[in-house]
């Protein structure tokens, strides 16, 4: 029997697996594909030293299937892990909604669907689930020093099932600013790192950032912010935590960042990503990913691909849901270009 990819999609939803947490979908997906007379693959993958609490006793692990002895020509890829928290699937005539439905358990759905039927008809397929890719691609690193010698790499994010040209990259950068504590009746006996840390901010903000004018503007993002004792205390460190959306390059901002703050604060880059430009094939519907993705760090796949079912747009929010008919016209999709890709 054909897969269902709507009923897989719910059953991976209905399985949490947030990022540091993704052994259970892991499991399942392991055994589902290997009932689906795939040769199934873990690759190991470290927990971090220092992460949330309970994390680091999970297993963690990617998983690649390919038929037995079969060298694929193209590998459907996503990722297993989601943002938290999690919520389980419901659903209605429409949509299924829960933590997952379009960022990316939708897409491993179709794209396992896709996969069952490409190999029916002779195209030499493989798929490759991550986790990860929503802290820092460590699932993605792991699989790029094992690759299985495929031409192409079909990447799912939600793309609203239109085929992407280019997709941002991405900057992380953790600026820590120090103090000296001192009753706040006499700031003139302390130094506050808040006030440093507050003035350099307000000039990385006011930074020139780079156009690109076919994919657009870099973008830069204050996420995080903390520092100080108490109100009455002179704080004596803060740190902010940002990211930049790149069209370019990141050598000009990195040296634009750490000129703008000095000898105010401490900066680090804690994850670079590139920008990526990616071709079109045939008739496919296109758009621009302001987003960033796993292809960067899937380099030795192949040549990649980024198309996917569902909108970035409810991805990360309570309200994160998918169309079943885009989860079908999905798998059309997938076929699709993979069939094209083949044949190339």
């Amino acid at each position: 029997m054909a897969i269902d990819p709507i009923e897989l999609t719910r059953q991976l939803v209905n399985i949490e697996s947030t990022t540091y947490h993704e052994g259970l979908a892991g499991a399942f997906l392991h055994e589902y594909l290997t009932a689906q007379r795939y040769a199934v693959e873990r690759m190991a993958v470290e927990q971090p030293a220092h992460t949330t609490p309970g994390c680091g006793q999970d297993e963690r692990f990617n998983l690649y299937a390919a038929l037995p002895g079969v060298t694929p020509d193209v590998v459907l890829s996503t990722h297993m892990d989601t943002v938290p928290p999690f919520f389980g699937c419901t659903e209605d005539d429409e949509f299924l909604y829960g933590r997952g439905t379009c960022d990316a358990k939708g897409i491993i759905a179709a794209q396992v669907a896709a996969a069952d039927r490409l190999r029916e008809s002779g195209v030499k397929v493989g798929l490759l689930f991550v986790v990860g890719e929503e802290r820092d691609s460590a699932g993605a690193k792991v699989a790029n020093d094992n690759p299985r010698g495929s031409r192409f790499l079909i990447n799912g994010e939600p793309t609203d099932n239109r085929l992407a040209l280019a997709s941002k990259g991405a900057l992380r950068v953790e600026i820590r600013a120090k103090g000296r504590m001192a009753h706040s009746a006499y700031p003139e006996l302390g130094e506050s790192a808040i006030d440093k840390l507050v003035a350099a901010l307000n000039d990385v903000l006011a930074m020139p950032l780079p156009v690109e004018p076919e994919i657009g503007p870099s973008t830069l993002n204050i996420g995080l912010i903390s520092g100080g004792r108490a109100p009455n205390v002179i704080a004596d460190k803060a740190e902010a935590h940002l990211l930049v959306r790149l069209v370019a390059p990141s050598d000009d901002i990195r040296q634009a960042i750490l000129e703008t703050v000095g000898d105010r604060a401490d900066v680090e880059f804690s994850l670079d990503l590139p920008f990526v430009r990616m071709r079109k094939v045939g008739d496919l519907p296109t758009m621009i990913a302001k987003f960033t993705t796993d292809i960067p760090s899937l380099t030795a796949w192949g040549e990649p691909f980024l198309l996917g079912p569902g909108s970035i747009h409810v991805a990360h929010t309570p309200d994160e849901k998918i169309a079943k008919k885009e989860l079908l016209e999905a798998v059309e999709l997938y076929v699709q270009l993979a069939e094209d890709l083949s044949r190339s």
